[in-house]
């Protein structure tokens, strides 16, 4: 009779998310502070997910409707635990106590603690931190090597083991001089992570109930306690607006490595700012100072010119933008359409080989395939209530100046005459012409400056 494989350990993940973050001078919390398009508590809770987590725990402050609605669209599904004291890494972890207990098969899960304020850690970071349990680790240190040790908890070794954590005001002069620094993330078996944790006191400097204390803990019961490295780079958590802004520039970085190493060209990449959902096709060109904020996907063989804006817009192949263009709310260019500068699209449809040339605002419209918006035209959607379409058939031909005033429809292959503001449908093939006619009368200018030069000389008298 053979014995059966142990069940595959699934994973539990505690988001540390309750920290204040006096230091950012602000009203919104920490963790929902942005990079990339993305909260750094969401920057978190995608890591988590990416490495696999069946269940997600995020201790928060109580009574924060924001960051309970960030966690509910984000991560739905994951349990929210108020902390309210704060007394420390363990006190707060032990805050979602109840996760602990919830393992498969009767055993406990694997454990992962995060930190909703390191927002650029990696699934790919998280899921070597939990490897070393599968080899019989109860607990895993994520840690890194600095030339510049001060203020970090320093991982004091003996040999290949990890036996403690010591908090840097708690450390002596000999253990101040290590380098390696613990990261702050921490994996522990489910199996011994609940004992572990309610056995953690709070007599050190602060008072406070610190989660490295496990691993001295670990290490006094006899168990394995493992170290993982990070760079230093990953590790970096955000406390204030610095912090933020370097948080900032280490994630473009990534982002546009990843897009250049996916196919993409970008001329100048450190004035490109891409946001963490921003997709980028093969042989895609992007020129300088380019902004691609949050649901951008641009197809295989784009241009995206100098100084354009882009937001909810998907490009299809071909596509080209700009420069000084700003695309957003779900504008869609089909193959092959062209807009230029100084032109807006909002909730705008182009089709095939259609373009806007310059100087167009088109918003709630739908533009045929190789229709063509002369410069100046507007589509006037919003009448102070509600927003309306205008429609562009195929092969139109709108003549520069123009106003559409939706809902209104352009005919397939009508032509509006410049100048115009087109208040009723025009039907395919026609011409639309809706100015007043022109009227010239010689000599009028010469006549009327001198009326108004002798307006002049009679007050300058009266006065």
């Amino acid at each position: 009779m053979t014995t059966p494989a142990p069940a595959r350990r699934s994973l539990t993940a505690i988001v540390l998310a309750a920290g204040k973050g006096t230091r950012m001078r602000s009203d919104l919390p920490k963790v929902l502070h942005r990079l990339a398009g993305r909260s750094m508590l969401g920057h978190v809770l995608a890591a988590v997910q990416a490495a696999g987590a069946a269940r997600i725990a995020v201790v928060a402050e109580p009574g924060r409707d924001d960051v309970a609605r960030e966690i509910a669209a984000l991560a739905p599904g994951a349990a929210i635990y108020p902390q309210v004291e704060r007394l420390g890494t363990a006190h707060a972890v032990l805050a979602a106590r109840a996760i602990l207990s919830q393992g498969d098969d009767g055993e406990g899960d694997d454990v992962i603690v995060a930190f909703g304020d390191t927002p650029l850690i990696t699934g790919e970071t998280l899921s070597r931190l939990r490897a070393p349990l599968a080899e019989g680790a109860a607990v895993v240190v994520l840690a890194f090597e600095t030339e510049a040790p001060a203020g970090y908890g320093r991982v004091l070794t003996e040999g290949a083991h990890v036996v403690a954590i010591r908090e840097e005001k708690d450390a002596s002069e000999a253990e101040r001089a290590v380098r390696l620094c613990n990261a702050g993330l921490m994996a522990l078996s489910g199996d011994h992570a609940l004992a572990l944790l309610e056995r953690i006191g709070n007599d050190n400097a602060a008072g406070e109930y610190y989660l490295p204390d496990a691993v001295a803990l670990a290490v006094g019961d006899g168990l394995s306690v493992a170290v993982v490295p990070v760079t230093e780079a990953e590790a970096q958590g955000v406390n204030d607006r610095v912090q933020l802004g370097v948080a900032e520039a280490a994630i473009q970085a990534r982002l546009r490595r990843s897009a250049q190493l996916g196919g993409a060209t970008l001329v100048a990449p450190e004035t490109v700012f891409l946001s963490h959902d921003t997709i980028l096709g093969r042989d895609v060109l992007v020129e300088p100072n380019v902004v691609f904020d949050t649901g951008v996907r641009v197809d295989d063989g784009c241009v995206v010119h100098a100084f354009s804006h882009l937001k909810d817009v998907r490009l299809e192949a071909g596509a080209s933008v700009g420069p000084f263009s700003r695309l957003r709310g779900g504008a869609v260019l089909e193959a092959g359409a062209s807009i230029g500068n100084f032109v807006e699209l909002k909730n705008a449809r182009l089709g095939p080989g259609a373009k806007a040339a310059h100087l167009t605002y088109l918003g709630d419209a739908e533009v045929g395939a190789r229709a063509n918006v002369g410069a100046g035209t507007i589509t006037c959607n919003y009448d102070g209530v509600s927003k309306h379409r205008t429609r562009i058939g195929a092969g139109a031909f709108i003549g520069s100046n123009s106003a559409l005033v939706a809902p209104v429809a352009i005919g397939a292959g009508a032509f509006v005459a410049s100048g115009s503001v087109i208040t009723d449908d025009v039907p395919d093939g026609a011409l639309a012409v809706a100015r007043g006619r022109q009227a010239t009368k010689p000599g009028w200018a010469e006549t009327k400056r001198a009326a108004l030069q002798a307006e002049k000389v009679a007050r300058a008298g009266k006065a």
